[in-house]
């Protein structure tokens, strides 16, 4: 058996499945961050992230100070899909001897961009050798135990929200993107958010880590989705990179946060379906009313 003939999930499985936790790790593999015990009432949020050459940008279409941005930002989205605060961060760089310096600093000046922006120390990391660019950041961040959000908390007849606008990635969104940390915290600082998760793989795919997660269905209406320019609604489904949060709340929070604060945050925020029953499946409804059986697929490495 090689390894393309398993999913890159049931290859994360394989491989974490005998890994040692102590009862200090609250939640380890599953979520967008690990949760770790800390203080009396916060969590450590632990994450990281690999940024190659290849896969995750091409110089012929990103520059350098793009390809540092996202290295870093992707960690950042992460812990705000969790409700934390990104703190301090570690970065390594892969990159060919042969390679202009100027590279290296554009990729620098990247990673210092969206740290100053996000309060984020770059505190050390490591350097290597590589044919092609490799940039891997861990991330630490923190969040109040009451703010904490997992993906496992979907509910019932919670409705699903969406922040901003998908499927604009194929059109350069993924090197551009901002995390939406400052969104999450002000959202949770007035509501509760039962789950959440931030769109790296695709709306279909995303949600239904949420449904797995929580042991729930949905149903999710293609004309709620609110697409970016020149975007279809395949590639909000599928194409991933977007880096825009996807949480549901009660119906009654949800009424509440229409009334509120909706009004008060720059970032749109769509309700695009509703948390169903398990035995329901997971549905999208079309514009003509016809209800199919959601694909789950999105973009996996292998």
């Amino acid at each position: 058996m090689k390894i393309k003939d398993i999913s890159e999930i049931d290859l994360i499985r394989r491989l974490s499945k005998n890994f040692h936790l102590d009862k200090t790790v609250i939640k380890g593999s599953g979520d967008d961050a690990a949760v770790i015990k800390y203080t009396r009432d916060k969590y450590l949020l632990y994450t990281c992230d690999m940024t190659i050459e290849g896969v995750h940008f091409d110089f012929g279409k990103a520059t350098p100070f793009q390809a540092g941005w996202k290295a870093l930002g992707r960690n950042i989205s992460d812990i705000g899909a969790m409700g934390g605060v990104p703190k301090y961060a570690v970065v390594s760089l892969a990159i060919s001897p042969g390679q202009k310096v100027s590279v290296a600093d554009g990729i620098c000046k990247g990673l210092k961009s969206i740290a100053d922006r996000f309060g984020v120390n770059i505190v050390g990391g490591d350097m290597s050798v590589s044919k092609n660019i490799v940039i891997d950041v861990s991330l630490i961040g923190e969040v109040e135990k009451k703010k904490l959000v997992l993906r496992s908390g979907a509910k019932t007849g919670d409705v699903i929200f969406v922040t901003g606008s998908l499927g604009r990635s194929i059109k350069g969104k993924h090197l551009n993107f901002i995390p939406r940390v400052n969104e999450a915290r002000r959202i949770l600082k007035n509501f509760k958010i039962n789950s959440m998760i931030d769109i790296s793989d695709g709306l279909a795919l995303d949600l239904n880590r949420i449904l797995k997660a929580s042991c729930v269905g949905a149903h999710v209406y293609e004309s709620a989705i609110p697409l970016s320019k020149d975007a279809s609604v395949n590639n909000a489904l599928y194409d991933g990179e977007d880096y825009e949060l996807l949480f549901t709340m009660s119906a009654k929070e949800a009424r509440q946060f229409y009334r509120t604060i909706l009004k008060k945050i720059d970032t749109p925020v769509s309700l695009i379906g509703e948390i169903t029953a398990k035995k329901d499946g997971y549905k999208i409804i079309g514009e003509d009313g016809k209800i199919e059986d959601m694909k789950i697929k999105g973009y996996l490495h292998f």
